[in-house]
């Protein structure tokens, strides 16, 4: 074999490693930051608008929950998205 040819393979398989280690990072990444940490919450129904009810947290995050059957001012059990929260902390950090 060639001097050539060795270092073509050498290449082709420091580009595939490197191909691989992106993939794995994008994955881990997709995974970690934007897969929801849903929790039950208690929550306080603000409106029930076409796009859904949106609700109040007990500390203060204005959020929507999708569609649902309650009235303004009422307290109900939602799951809430905690990321979602850390998220909109971060845009305020006056809160």
């Amino acid at each position: 074999m060639s001097t050539a040819t060795k270092n073509n393979k050498k290449s082709i398989l420091i580009v595939g490693g490197v191909i691989a280690v992106v993939a794995v990072s994008l994955f881990v990444y997709l995974m970690w930051y934007t897969s929801p940490d849903q929790i039950e919450e208690r929550v306080k129904v603000i409106a029930n608008t076409g796009e859904g009810c949106i609700v109040e947290t007990l500390d203060g995050y204005a959020i929507n929950i999708g569609p649902c059957d309650f009235e303004p001012n009422e307290y109900i059990i939602a799951p809430i998205d905690q990321k979602l929260k850390e998220r909109a902390a971060l845009m305020n950090p006056t809160s």
